[in-house]
């Protein structure tokens, strides 16, 4: 039997083979197994920009704040329709050189949300740019640090087609302030960021979600047998419209007191929902929801709009919503 105690050789030798073979096991052959990753069917390659986007992304840090994983708990369920697999992360991993991969973008804390699906959640360009010039000005709570060197500030006679201004609220600029226009690396990290969106597998995934103990519905959480539109707003719509209803002057327009909203006939909002909207140049693109939420949950959503921050609208129905939804599937070619 060997004494560690008195022969350090062996000691050193020993350590070395266990470190080796652990090395193997946990590193090396996993690293090799994942070459053999396919793609999803419903995935494709990232462009050129994307690509870029990614770069920066990585290299602005956005990994130590951010996610990119659905695990298989339910709580996780809101980053995404199925936990991830190693296929979602394909066209994402790359060799740097003969002994470096690039960096994981997995992750492992959530200062920030994850964003595996972000490019469904928030897929218009305005929010992001805003959020990166400010975070605050989308999100008032955000911990997250400004990027403002991906801007440039330039004057009315300065500005060509090409430019994209950012619409930032006066309150967010210095007084004389000229106009904020995106850099191409802003632009490239907001194409990467859009492009993030959960591929469909198709059918239930093989490894569904751990399912957590379910708590009694609070009262009032739903509105007839519809899911909590409060909490459905909140993940979904609050981002650009505000959690008070008040929107953002010249990015994103107010829901509290406006006329859609409180139409009696709910059809434009739901179409508005279903379909995406574009008020430019008033307000930035609204991103179509039709692929992201059901008729239920949209129900849920419009009805909690139309009886918050004064509004005072009849409920709309999940019935109604399928409505308007199949009308507008005859309309597509």
């Amino acid at each position: 039997m060997i004494n560690f105690h008195k022969d350090h050789k062996s000691l050193v030798n020993t350590s070395l083979t266990v470190f080796a073979g652990l090395s193997v096991l946990v590193a090396v052959i996993p690293a090799y197994q994942m070459q053999e990753t396919q793609p999803l069917p419903a995935m494709q390659p990232m462009t050129e920009a994307q690509t870029r986007g990614l770069d920066l992304y990585i290299s602005e840090g956005c990994v130590a704040c951010h996610t990119q994983q659905v695990r298989n708990i339910e709580m996780d369920k809101v980053w995404g329709g199925r936990p991830s697999v190693p296929s979602d992360y394909y066209y994402s991993k790359k060799r740097m050189d003969v002994w470096r991969q690039s960096p994981s973008l997995l992750g492992s804390e959530r200062t920030g949300p994850d964003l595996t699906n972000v490019g469904k959640r928030q897929a218009g360009q305005e929010w992001h740019l805003l959020h990166l010039y400010n975070p605050r000005i989308v999100v008032k709570e955000s911990v997250m640090p400004a990027y403002p060197w991906l801007f440039s500030e330039k004057s009315e006679k300065q500005l060509s087609e090409k430019d994209v201004v950012v619409p930032v609220p006066a309150a967010f600029l210095k007084p004389g302030a000229k106009k904020i226009v995106a850099s191409r690396e802003a632009l490239a990290l907001v194409e990467y960021l859009v492009s993030l969106k959960q591929a469909d597998i198709g059918g239930e995934p093989a490894n569904g979600f751990i399912p957590s103990v379910k708590k009694p519905a609070a009262e009032g959480s739903g509105t007839a047998g519809l899911p909590d539109g409060a909490a459905l707003y909140s993940n979904t719509c609050a981002a650009c419209h505000q959690a008070d209803g008040k929107g953002l002057p010249g990015a994103f327009p107010p829901l509290a007191g406006s006329a859609i909203v409180n139409d009696a006939d709910p059809g434009q909002l739901i179409r508005i929902i279903l379909q995406g909207y574009d008020a430019r140049p008033e307000y930035g693109v609204m991103a179509p929801f039709a692929d992201v939420l059901g008729d239920e949950e949209i129900a849920a959503i419009a009805t909690h709009e139309r009886s918050s921050w004064g509004n005072q609208a009849p409920a709309v129905t999940a019935e109604e919503v399928k409505k308007i939804r199949e009308y507008i599937l005859t309309l597509k070619p």
